[in-house]
């Protein structure tokens, strides 16, 4: 059975991101999923998903420079130092999140 879970950087656009969380739960979703939770603390976006009583299913690796059109590292002869970096921080961002699954 497929399991589905709530875009929050598409969807519940109305409102904040934090409060997407419990928009998802109320629509019905069990689990989320984001682009780039970095502009908030680990611990308050895992307070936001286990208020709602949601699942952070997957989130992505910091991009690089966005306003330079970077949408990842991973491949970027040279940046493997950045690469790391970027692992490490959605590493322990993954850890406060319980979320097993990272995209880069």
């Amino acid at each position: 059975m497929p399991r589905f879970a709530a875009n929050l950087s598409m969807m519940f656009q109305e409102v904040p991101f934090l409060d997407r969380f419990a928009a998802a739960a109320r629509a019905g979703f069990q689990g989320v999923e984001f682009l780039f939770p970095y502009d908030f603390p680990a611990e308050q976006v895992a307070l936001a998903a286990s208020s709602a009583g949601v699942e952070v299913a997957l989130f992505n690796l910091p991009p690089g420079d966005w306003t330079k059109a970077e949408r990842g590292l991973a491949a970027l002869p040279g940046r493997e130092a950045d690469f790391a970096a970027a692992l490490e921080k959605a590493a322990g961002y993954a850890e406060v999140l319980k979320c097993s699954r990272l995209h880069c």
